[in-house]
């Protein structure tokens, strides 16, 4: 090998170790590993799947959206204040079911009637009057923003003995909100109702039967039992009195909760349906309870 050779090969050898020493000694370069998102860091997605507990196993984590799963991805350093939130919801669920209520446990042929959206000042007072006939006990799901703005029909609601139900400030889908902005959906929501009502709701219903791990955290946190439904004739969507008033009776039985609707719309079919169901359910051999 000639002189110039080995002089070539020493200075590459040289100059190539002077470049490894510089990656190696710099922490802050980052490595292709830390550039690429880890998908894996996302919570387990409990999402729809949690409207009811009768679903089938939750989708492995490939298959679910990638932006699905970026916007329910904690962050990599969680402010103390949150790890507080989860250390209180983890002690909460040793004593409590942190599921979604989906039925009612209160002995044979017990249902729960619940209503949501309102309160309006058009359908709510029917329904009411409707139930007072039948002497009849629901949970009413208010939107924060509809109590604030009709505070005597929410007041008509509690003076007549329902329950009512938290179901945020605006009627968002949280799935898809950063924690800051579930948090402040589900408390002004609450503010709005104690302000009507004099009540504290200690029941949740998620819009759109969206929960979330956090929405479940944020419950759990501040003492609400986090309520599904397993009825749903889609009363919201108009389909007739008929197609109501069938779907309830064919999917109704013991621990069933009904979803129905007094706000957000027209809901003369609503309430049409619920003049012809609740005698055909008390015939029945149902009898009406709260959860």
């Amino acid at each position: 090998m000639g002189p110039d050779k080995v002089t070539r090969r020493v200075l590459l050898t040289a100059g190539g170790l002077t470049l490894l020493g510089i990656y190696v000694a710099d922490p802050a370069r980052p490595t292709q590993a830390a550039r690429t998102p880890d998908a894996r860091r996302s919570p387990t997605g409990l999402a729809d799947a949690l409207t009811t507990r009768d679903r089938p196993a939750r989708r492995a984590e490939a298959d679910r959206p990638a932006h699905r799963a970026r916007a329910s991805a904690p962050a990599r350093q969680p402010h103390p204040a949150q790890h507080q939130q989860l250390a209180v919801a983890r002690h909460d669920r040793r004593n409590a079911d942190p599921m979604p209520l989906t039925s009612i446990d209160d002995g044979p042929k017990a249902i729960a009637l619940t209503i949501d959206d309102g309160p309006s000042p058009v359908y709510t007072p029917q329904v009411l009057r409707l139930l007072a006939r039948y002497r009849i006990t629901a949970t009413f799901s208010m939107i924060g923003i509809e109590a604030q703005a009709y505070p005597a029909v929410a007041r008509e609601v509690a003076a007549a003995g329902h329950l009512i139900a938290n179901h945020t400030w605006t009627h968002l889908n949280l799935q898809w909100l950063a924690p800051a902005l579930v948090t402040e959906q589900m408390s002004r929501a609450e503010d709005a109702i104690h302000a009507a009502t004099g009540r504290v709701p200690d029941l949740f219903r998620a819009p759109y039967g969206a929960w979330s791990p956090f929405v479940l955290t944020q419950c759990a946190r501040t003492g609400m039992t986090p309520l599904s439904w397993s009825v749903d004739p889609r009363d919201w969507s108009r389909p007739g009195v008929p197609s109501i008033v069938t779907n309830i009776m064919r999917n109704t039985h013991t621990g069933s909760i009904i979803l129905e609707h007094d706000g957000g719309g027209n809901r003369a079919q609503t309430v049409a349906a619920l003049k012809i169901v609740i005698p055909r359910l008390l015939a029945a051999g149902y009898h009406f309870r709260t959860p």
